[in-house]
Formats: structure tokens, C-alpha cells, sequence
């Protein structure tokens, strides 16, 4: 067990939070404090315009810029400095907890992160200090903060109002703070004990309450069911290790995503919804979409599968050596190793994005609909509108036949026509055209001359049937024909969110 300490005292852990509210020790505050130029320079990692600028803080906000340098800096700060920016807490009883530690002379330094961060209201997120801000190798259980996967499925996640909420693997409990503004009961999980402490800390800062509980995958909640899962496990794909309890499973290769999904159903309650950030090997001369469909195979599931990224072996290997901040010559050992199982399990990359599956409602009896894509533009990024109209779509199209489709009055979202043009020897010539709604992810269809005035047509007016009788008049084609050819595009458009039912 870990000795005791502020994350275990409710009193400590409310002291800090007055203080750190008190301070204006917020998303906006610091931003405030930073100012533009600088805080921008620190969200990419450069640090000194930010350290420049807690320097030349006024005097109403030197509490603020003291818990600037002190938790997001890594600075060593003079002691007096640090009891007046926290004296509801109190010097010894940080030093007593590990929320500081000594410094050099008469200062003392972050031994946690404590940081704000933003979603539906301002948090507070508790975690273990990175590499980037500590010398060695981080520790066997050390608590990840806030990242860019955990960012990415916060953002992508259903923000539905629901009863229950699973969030599996739960970590510093940055998922568990966004579910909180709309599930009525949450359950935390996690293997690492010393996770579950940093949750209890980071939810009592924001004044919440999480039933938390510890386990492997959904053995501390066998026989329950949720109507929402979430899940960003230690997906990272390796020989079985066990070396990092952030990133390992000590399962080998992709077993830890697999079983998480060929479990998920269990405990899904009827049109229940889980989301899962992954990671999935691909072998050469495989598509990664078979490797995940057989997962998905026997399940009965509802399931929208995005491949975000696809990294190489090198590139991929990299990345979580250096995240562990060991020495170099350590770094290379393992990275050896882990390279080698790679070649011999003849992997040529690793794909990674998000898993969401939906469990059939009662008394459905639509067969299970599951779509593979992979979505790696910078402006498609995930987001829950988009994942929840996505499942509503599908649906509305199981639901709606052609006879009635035709009978439908449509209107075209807000839309961009693409055109690409190449130079010929009659000037430019149009060799392809899309239609791409901004901000969907794969939101975009080719379109012909007929599909684009097809599209343009729908304002909501006319019958779809009406409209291709009408186009195929224009274009003296059989009726039938044209509405044969057009169904599909139509219902590729509705998919994509391109084209809805007029009300």
C-alpha cells in the first residue's frame, strides 16, 4: 500500500482545492495570466515564454503565478513563496503527502500534477508528474495525466444524459469527470491501486463522487450493466509485459482491446452504448478491418470502427519509449526487444482509433450494423454529436425502404461542392467533384453531373421521387432508371449526414 497521505485525507484534499479555487487556478486564469502568445507556446510544449511571464506577474496575481511555476513548470519555487499561494493547506501537510518535496535551498517542487483542465465547467485533474518534468524513468505505477488519447475520446463521447456509467480503466479519472455533468451513477476501474487514490483525490477536488473499485477488465463489475461505457485502457501494443501499468496489460500484442470488446456486450444494458480508444495490430498484406470485425463477429453489436492513425514499427516503438523517460541506453534495450517481436510476429504497423458499439434496444430486430473506416483528416476529428447522429442515421436508414424514401421530402445540409480540375489542351478540365460537409468526419460523396443537381434539389420542397421525375424529365431519361441509380447516392448522402428528412 502507499503510505498515507493528502490523497487520502479529505481534509488536505479540500484545503487544496479552496486554495487553488481561491487563486483563480483555472483554464481562464492561467490563460489570462500566460497571455496569448505564451500560453499558446506552452500548449506546444515550449515552456520558458510561460515561465518569462509568471515572472512579470502583478502583485494580485502572484498566488496564481506560484502554482503556475510550482505544478505546470516543474520550477523550484522559494517555500515562502509556496505557503502563501496555498495556506489553507499548509506547507507540512503537503510535504507530509507528497504533493510537494524539497527543492534546492528553502524551495520546494511539484512532486504531483495538479492541473486545471476544460470541458463542461473547469476541473481540477490530479496525476503523476511526466517524464518531461522529472529526471528518470517514471514509476511502475505511475498515474498518467491528462493526454491526447484521453482528450480525444472525452471529445468524442455521447453526451446523452444516461443512469449508469462505466469507466473502465479509469486512471486519474478524466473521463469520469466529463460523465459526471450527465450520468446519475459512476463506476471507476482501474488494476492500478495507486490510480484509484488519484481519482478519489481528483474527484473530491471538483466535488464529486465516483464509486470506484479495483480489478481487471469488468471483474469488479461482473454480472452489472451500464448504459454507457467508456474506456481509455493501457491499449499499447507489446510482448506482455508489465513494465508500465499505464500502458500495459501484461497481455500480448492486442489481446487487452479484443477481449474488452468481445466482452463489452455483457455488460451493456439494452441500447447501451460503449466507446473505446484502441489499438490493433496489422499485419503485412492484411487489412486492418478484418483484424477488428472478427472481434466485433459474434457480438450482436451496432458499431462504428475509425482508424485514426496508423504508425509503423519504429515510429510506434519510439513514442512509448520515450514517454517512459528512461535512460537512453535502457530505451534502446527495450526498444530492441520490442522490435524484434514485431518482426517475428510479422507485424507491419499498428492501427489506432475508436471503437463504438451499440447494443440492439428492446425488441429490436435489426440485424447488427457495422461500419470500418478510417478517418484520418485533422479536421474530422470524432466528436459525441457526431458519433450519436451516426447510430441515429444508421438506424433511420435500416428503418426507411426505398418506396418510402421516395415519398420523402430531403434537404441538403450546409455543404461544399469540390471540384478538381486538371490543365488540358482546351484549358482546365474537371477530372472529379465531391460534396464534403464541414466538420463531419468522412461527411463527403463523389457526385456526377445528375447527383450534384440531385442534391442541389433538396431544399426540403418536393418529394425525392417528384424531384428525380422532374431531373430525369430534364435530362430525357427514364424515371425508374434514374431512381434505381439515385438510391443509393441518396442513402450514402443520409449516411453521411449530407442529406436529412425534411420536418
Amino acid at each position: 500500500m502507499t503510505a498515507p497521505g493528502p490523497l487520502d485525507s479529505a481534509a488536505v484534499v479540500d484545503a487544496m482545492a479552496a486554495d487553488l479555487r481561491s487563486a483563480d487556478y483555472t483554464t481562464d486564469g492561467v490563460a489570462g495570466l500566460l497571455g496569448a502568445d505564451a500560453n499558446a507556446a506552452f500548449s506546444r510544449g515550449l515552456w520558458w515564454s510561460a515561465l518569462r511571464a509568471t515572472e512579470a506577474a502583478a502583485p494580485d496575481r502572484q498566488r496564481l503565478a506560484t502554482l503556475v511555476r510550482l505544478f505546470l513548470l516543474g520550477a523550484d519555487v522559494p517555500t515562502d513563496r509556496v505557503e502563501r499561494a496555498m495556506p489553507t493547506a499548509g506547507i507540512d501537510a503537503l510535504l507530509a503527502g507528497g504533493v510537494v518535496e524539497a527543492g534546492g535551498p528553502a524551495t520546494l517542487r511539484a512532486a504531483l500534477d495538479v492541473r486545471p483542465h476544460g470541458g463542461a465547467r473547469d476541473f481540477l485533474v490530479v496525476s503523476d508528474l511526466d517524464a518531461a518534468v522529472r529526471p528518470g524513468a517514471v514509476r511502475h505505477d505511475h498515474v498518467l495525466g491528462i493526454g491526447g488519447a484521453s482528450v480525444s475520446l472525452a471529445h468524442a463521447v455521447i453526451r446523452s444524459p444516461v443512469g449508469r456509467a462505466l469507466d473502465l480503466g479509469t486512471g486519474c479519472g478524466i473521463q469520469a469527470l466529463h460523465l459526471d455533468g450527465h450520468c446519475e451513477e459512476i463506476v471507476g476501474t482501474d488494476t492500478n491501486e495507486r490510480a484509484l487514490r488519484v481519482a478519489a483525490a481528483t474527484a473530491r477536488l471538483n466535488g464529486m463522487s465516483w464509486d470506484l473499485r479495483q480489478g481487471s477488465l469488468f471483474e469488479p463489475v461482473a454480472g452489472e450493466r451500464f448504459d454507457l461505457i467508456v474506456s481509455n485502457p493501457p491499449f499499447v501494443v507489446g510482448v506482455g509485459a508489465l513494465d508500465y501499468q499505464y500502458r500495459d496489460s501484461g497481455m500480448a500484442g492486442d489481446a487487452l482491446c479484443r477481449t474488452i470488446v468481445e466482452q463489452v456486450a455483457d455488460h451493456l444494458e439494452p441500447g447501451g452504448t460503449a466507446q473505446v480508444m484502441a489499438n490493433w495490430i496489422v499485419h503485412d498484406g492484411h487489412d486492418w478491418r478484418l483484424r477488428v470485425r472478427e472481434w466485433l463477429a459474434d457480438s450482436g453489436l451496432h458499431a462504428w470502427v475509425v482508424q485514426r492513425e496508423f504508425a509503423d514499427p519504429i515510429s510506434y516503438v519510439s513514442l512509448w519509449t520515450s514517454d517512459a523517460g528512461e535512460p537512453p541506453a535502457e530505451a534502446a534495450r527495450r526498444g530492441g526487444q520490442w522490435l524484434d517481436w514485431f518482426d517475428a510476429e510479422g507485424i507491419a504497423g499498428i492501427g489506432m482509433g475508436m471503437i463504438t458499439v451499440r447494443a440492439p434496444g428492446v425488441g429490436e430486430s435489426r440485424p447488427a450494423d457495422q461500419v470500418f473506416e478510417e478517418i484520418t483528416g485533422a479536421g474530422e476529428a470524432l466528436t459525441g454529436p457526431e458519433v450519436a447522429a451516426f447510430f441515429a442515421r444508421r438506424e433511420y436508414l435500416h428503418d426507411t425502404d426505398d418506396d418510402r424514401l421516395l415519398a420523402t421530402r430531403l434537404s441538403t445540409a450546409p455543404v461544399f461542392l469540390e471540384e478538381q480540375f486538371l490543365p488540358g489542351p482546351d484549358g482546365w478540365q474537371t477530372i472529379g467533384a465531391a460534396v464534403r460537409r464541414p466538420g463531419g468526419p468522412a461527411a463527403v460523396i463523389g457526385v456526377d453531373e445528375v447527383s450534384r443537381a440531385l442534391l442541389a434539389g433538396c431544399r426540403g420542397e418536393v418529394p425525392l421521387g417528384t424531384l428525380i421525375d422532374l431531373l430525369a424529365t430534364f435530362h430525357d431519361v427514364d424515371a425508374s432508371a434514374l431512381a434505381t441509380a439515385a438510391i443509393p447516392v441518396v442513402r450514402e448522402a443520409i449516411g453521411r449526414g449530407i442529406l436529412y428528412e425534411a420536418r
